[in-house]
């Protein structure tokens, strides 16, 4: 289970968060795009780091509930063969991936880069194609009238301001 959970991490938040950021980072150190860490003494620094800790925490939390209910992995190649509404799950349906957002908002922000603004963007952009075509498709095949009604219940994106609990899930 852990090589499983490794390989899942390692194919997926690793080259999103820090990969390609770091790839872009150098390629435009020397552009007119240059990027730059505020000093602790700035708004921006502050604000940068909170986002990117919340997206961390948000990821990090949405991971445990897979690991605690799912029996799988985050991994397209390796889901959960259970459906899981718990923790995160029960605000907003897809907390791993708003995790990953605010992570890579938070260090567009806490590096004051155009290039990485611009890989949050598009990496928003792409999931919110990919999840209503494909992921959520593939969750209402296996996991039919459970998923259909949180699908009614809990939002995509913005989350809920109290905890979804089905009888029927729990």
């Amino acid at each position: 289970m852990k090589r499983r959970w490794l390989m899942a991490v390692m194919a997926l938040p690793v080259p999103v968060v820090v990969l390609i950021p770091a790839a872009l980072l150098f390629a435009f150190r020397a552009s007119r795009w240059p990027h730059s860490v505020p000093t602790p003494a700035s708004p921006t620094f502050w604000l940068g780091a909170a986002v990117g800790i919340v997206g961390c925490i948000l990821a990090l939390w949405s991971v445990l509930a897979f690991v605690r209910h799912g029996r799988g992995t985050p991994a397209p190649w390796d889901p959960p063969t259970r459906f899981v509404a718990y923790g995160p799950y029960c605000f907003v349906r897809n907390p791993m991936i708003l995790g990953v957002f605010l992570l890579l908002l938070g260090e567009a922000v806490l590096l004051r880069s155009v290039p990485l603004f611009v890989w949050f963007a598009v990496f928003v952009v792409g999931n919110s194609l990919y999840i209503p075509r494909v992921e959520e498709k593939g969750l209402d095949r296996r996991f039919g009238t459970a998923y259909a009604q949180y699908r009614k219940s809990v939002p995509r994106w913005f989350p809920r301001w109290t905890a979804w609990h089905p009888d029927d899930v729990r």
